[in-house]
Parts: C-alpha cells; sequence; structure tokens
C-alpha cells in the first residue's frame, strides 16, 4: 500500500489514497503506523477516499486509532496530494469529511501546491454540540479546575471539539500533564483539544496545542481557528490574526459577513513508500 508523509507546519499524517475502499481497519492501521518508533511515525493517519458529494472524502484517524472529525492541517494535505497526484485538475476543490463539506482554495506555483486556504466553516458555540456538558448558550470562561488550580476556558466546536485558555505565558507549561487532564475531563464526553493561547497583539497569537488522540502536536488547523474565534469572543483578538505555533504560522480570519472562518498555510510532502497491507 502506497503512503505519503505530509505535514502542515510539522502536523504531521501518513496519507493513503483508496478510492476502492480497502482499507478495513483504518483505526488499527493509524495506532500501527503512527508509533514513531515502529510504525513511519505521524500524528495519524489520513484515508483519501470516493465521495459521492464532493470531490474526495478525507477520514482521519489519531494515532491512537480513535477518528477524528476535522483536522485543518490534514485537509489542506489532501488538498496537494490528490492536485499533485493529478486526481484533479482544478484550484477550487470540496472535500467531504464528517464535520461537513470543505472547499479547499490551492495556491500553487509552477505545478506545486504551496499553500491552501480552506473554508473550515461556521463555528459552533452551543454546548450540547461540542459537547460540553453545561447549561446555557456558550461555554465562555467559565472554570475547569485542574490540580486545584482555576483555569478559565472557552469552548467552541470547528468540526471537532476546543477548549481554549489565554495565559499570559505558555512556553514553560507541562503541557502533557496539563492538556492531558483537561483532555480527559468530564465535563467532555467526546474528550476534546486543547489550545493555550498568548496575546501578543490583536492580530498575533502564539499557541500551543494538546490534540485529542495525539498529544501535543507543532500545529493544529482548527485550533488556530478556535483560539481566533474565542479570542474575539472575548474581545482578545481582531478577526484577522497570525497565529504562531511551534511548526510555523498559520493565518486566520473569521469573516463578519458570512460567518465562516478561513485558514491559510503551507503544506509539504516528507517522503513516500510503501507500507505493508492492514491485514498484514
Amino acid at each position: 500500500m502506497k503512503f505519503w508523509k505530509m505535514h502542515g507546519l510539522g502536523n504531521d499524517y501518513i496519507l493513503m489514497i483508496d478510492l476502492a475502499n480497502r482499507i478495513t481497519s483504518p483505526g488499527q492501521l493509524s495506532k500501527k503506523l503512527s508509533h514513531r518508533h515502529m510504525g513511519i511515525g505521524g500524528d495519524g493517519l489520513i484515508l483519501i477516499r470516493p465521495s459521492q458529494v464532493c470531490d474526495f472524502k478525507m477520514e482521519m484517524y489519531n494515532a491512537d486509532g480513535s477518528e477524528g472529525e476535522m483536522c485543518g492541517n490534514g485537509i489542506r494535505c489532501v488538498g496537494k496530494l490528490i492536485y499533485e497526484q493529478g486526481l484533479v485538475h482544478q484550484q477550487i476543490l470540496w472535500i467531504e469529511t464528517t464535520a461537513g463539506a470543505r472547499k479547499l482554495s490551492l495556491q500553487i506555483e509552477q505545478g506545486t501546491v504551496m499553500r491552501v486556504q480552506v473554508d473550515m466553516g461556521v463555528p459552533e458555540f452551543a454546548p450540547l454540540k461540542i459537547p460540553v456538558v453545561a447549561d446555557g448558550d456558550l461555554f465562555l470562561e467559565q472554570p475547569v479546575i485542574v490540580d486545584s488550580m482555576v483555569y478559565s476556558v472557552t469552548c467552541v466546536s470547528m468540526g471537532n471539539p476546543h477548549a481554549v485558555l489565554f495565559l499570559e505565558e505558555i512556553a514553560t507549561l507541562n503541557l502533557p500533564h496539563l492538556g492531558g487532564q483537561i483532555e480527559q475531563n468530564p465535563l467532555f464526553p467526546n474528550r476534546i483539544n486543547v489550545e493555550f493561547v498568548q496575546i501578543v497583539t490583536p492580530n498575533q497569537i502564539h499557541m500551543r496545542v494538546w490534540e485529542r488522540g495525539a498529544g501535543e502536536t507543532m500545529a493544529c488547523g482548527t485550533g488556530a481557528c478556535a483560539a481566533v474565534v474565542a479570542g474575539v469572543l472575548t474581545g482578545r483578538c481582531a478577526r484577522n490574526v497570525s497565529v504562531s505555533l511551534p511548526g510555523g504560522i498559520l493565518e486566520v480570519c473569521w469573516e463578519i459577513d458570512s460567518g465562516h472562518v478561513q485558514m491559510t498555510g503551507p503544506v509539504e510532502i516528507v517522503f513516500e513508500g510503501e507500507a505493508p497491507d492492514d491485514k498484514d
């Protein structure tokens, strides 16, 4: 089975084009191949499959084998791969995901996709739909307790659930402990991705992310969008923001008129190869 190792700002995935739906245990395969020492290594596995409603369908599985609804960095990888493999020839693509259809605009230089803009859709704030165990219409700067410390948390869904914390300093955080504790908090029945955000200016933020099912990653596209949305809701951010992550910078715009969030960033192929069949 051919694979491509790709990344968006260091958020790395193993991609496979499975138009015949051959892979029958994708969660198990993701867990096997994503292992950093005994596999290819990655934050997860992405399958490109046929779609009845879009150009292609993206299925994303975390490194622990759980399925994710949406991945902003991963979907940019999908756009680059299917264009450069000649599966599409247009610069505007529609990709089906578990979170709904997403529009991609490819930025191409001399036949190579350098950057991809993704219409990430309209954010969801209702606790029931994120989901968060809470009443009301918003989960805005609500207290979450970890090790007797109270953290102010704002929750947003960008097709997948996010908890955003604004802190004075994020570089020295013990992210595996704090992120893991919040991810597993009973408030979040499907677990949750956690963003730790430091405001530089209203148009620039620094962020670290703890991804559900993967741990700390170098970037998170949906997380960057959630952080900007939460920043606007709490009066900390403008609507056009450069999000600086350990892997690089994403540009995020929350449009006033449409309510959609646009996310733009680079994408690269690291290498390609052959992997054992998932039945092996």
